[in-house]
């Protein structure tokens, strides 16, 4: 289980933070960067300086930050991140409310998942804030559901010239799109299982963002499954509600 170490050194955090939004979710100011740490506009204004001093980051004309040339481009999410988060935020607390696990809010982007937003639960023994980090799409559970409602052609391109079992992949989306669900059970970490669903994206179109539930292994009970999908699909329908 990846948490927080126990010293963790808070600039050094807000820092990477900082960088890994510059990114994946492209250009911002000083005001929203605060906004997003939780900080004051000070403190992100000179945590945005040492990052351009680095080129982690660099200015524009317009004095919006944006990622600079350390960072290699990432593939763009196919979801309006800032917007989505904004939406998501009150459902995914009251979720956590509900079932009593770690949720998080991921989208897709080429064959990644990034995690866009988490709200830890309050358990002693958890799974941890993953906001920031990306995992191959076809391993996570929130990425499964996302792959699985891609057109068949775009999963190929997607995946031409990877080392991925397209094949398998193939028949194990099949199963996703049957269940209405995908389980991540310690693919991407040991002692971690996951359970995920697509939000329905307004007007019909490919979903572009899931929701997961994750969970110590150790408390993973196949009996509470049904209950965890059907928080999990009340809370995405809710979502999409608002994007709406």
């Amino acid at each position: 289980m990846k948490n927080k170490p126990p010293y963790a050194i808070d600039s050094v955090d807000h820092a990477l933070h900082l960088a890994t939004v510059l990114q994946q979710e492209g250009p911002m100011g000083v005001s929203e960067a605060a906004a997003r740490l939780g900080v004051s506009r000070s403190t992100a204004h000179r945590l945005l300086q040492m990052l351009v001093y680095r080129d982690f980051a660099e200015q524009g004309p317009d004095r919006r930050y944006q990622a600079g040339p350390v960072l290699r481009p990432a593939d763009p999410a196919g979801a309006p991140v800032a917007l989505l988060r904004q939406a998501a935020m009150p459902h995914l607390r009251a979720l956590v409310a509900r079932v009593g696990e770690t949720v998080n809010l991921q989208v897709l982007a080429g064959t990644e998942t990034r995690f866009v937003a988490s709200v830890e639960c309050d358990q002693i023994l958890r799974v941890g804030d993953r906001a920031g980090r990306a995992l191959p799409a076809h391993q996570v559970s929130g990425g499964k559901a996302l792959l699985a409602a891609l057109p068949p052609a775009e999963l190929t391109r997607r995946y031409a010239g990877t080392d991925v079992d397209l094949v398998r992949l193939r028949r194990e989306l099949g199963l996703v799109r049957r269940r209405g669900f995908a389980v991540n059970d310690q693919l991407t970490e040991a002692g971690l299982t996951a359970v995920g669903v697509a939000i329905p994206w307004p007007g019909g179109a490919e979903p572009a963002a899931a929701l997961s539930v994750a969970l110590p292994s150790a408390r993973f009970d196949h009996d509470l499954l049904p209950t965890w999908v059907g928080a999990l699909s009340a809370a995405a329908t809710a979502i999409a509600h608002d994007l709406g």
